[in-house]
């Protein structure tokens, strides 16, 4: 467990814990700015791919957010990092507005099958052409398997059915590069010269948030707001550090206990 003495880095998702869609929550931003002034560095990880990184950083300055294109880790960066890693032609079952994370990389004659939250792809015909190409040895790269996420008009199918069915479909098993794998939160926390033991994070969905960053060693923070569902803090082992109503009661917390200012 983090204490007050080593606490470094604070990793904190965004779609449903500091916004949903183009509104920001309630008291997220000031939040944020207080949480800077600590002696603390902040990173934003999320497995977004409705929309690149360049877009998604946008938004959030629209919204009057305190942040740097460079420090939003995505899983669509880490899809990328293993697609030229292992130098294949993705099948791209991602929405048009998330290719540019993509971009020159060799698409044509596909021999990989990549999937992220794609609605207007998600249908018999391209599907099937997924489908296909994994029978005939492709690999399934799922950029993450979320069930579900919040969207203003209520929650929504996440990519996770759909890699699943392809998955049962194939008699195969996808590899997932976004949270909740360990993989991610270390790879996030590189750069910040920090290990598990000396971050918290703060997120709002308890598998992939919260489930995902306790196994890679570090503190987390439910967020119930939007997306939670009664009981969601009992499927994860070992339950959440802390469950919160808000990003700014989460926050509250770090400076009032964890570093001991406000």
């Amino acid at each position: 467990m983090v204490s007050r003495r080593a606490l470094k880095a604070v990793l904190i998702d965004l779609s449903g814990t500091l916004h949903i869609e183009d509104a920001a929550v309630p008291g997220a931003q000031e939040a944020l700015a207080r949480l800077r002034q600590a002696p603390v560095t902040v990173k934003f990880v999320t497995n977004t791919t409705k929309e690149c990184k360049r877009t998604l950083f946008e938004r959030l300055r629209r919204l009057n957010f305190d942040l740097q294109e460079q420090e939003i880790f995505t899983s669509l960066t880490a899809a990328r990092n293993l697609l030229e890693q292992r130098a294949v032609r993705p099948l791209l079952l991602v929405e048009e507005s998330a290719l540019e994370d993509f971009t020159g990389l060799e698409t044509s004659d596909p021999n990989a099958v990549v999937i992220g939250l794609a609605p207007d792809h998600f249908n018999y015909q391209t599907l099937n052409k997924a489908f296909r190409l994994i029978l005939d040895g492709a690999p399934l790269i799922a950029i993450h398997k979320a069930r579900y996420y919040k969207r203003k008009d209520g929650l929504a199918l996440g990519p996770g059915p759909f890699v699943t069915g392809l998955e049962y479909a194939t008699d195969t098993q996808a590899t997932v590069v976004g949270k909740p794998e360990k993989a991610f939160f270390l790879e996030a926390l590189r750069d910040l010269n920090c290990s598990p033991e000396e971050a918290v994070m703060i997120g709002d969905d308890a598998r992939d948030d919260v489930g995902g960053a306790q196994n890679a060693g570090m503190a987390s923070f439910l967020i119930c707001n939007c997306k939670y569902r009664p009981g969601d803090d009992g499927k994860i082992n070992p339950p959440p550090h802390l469950t919160c109503d808000s990003f700014p009661e989460a926050v509250n917390h770090i400076l009032e206990n964890l570093l001991g200012s406000k």
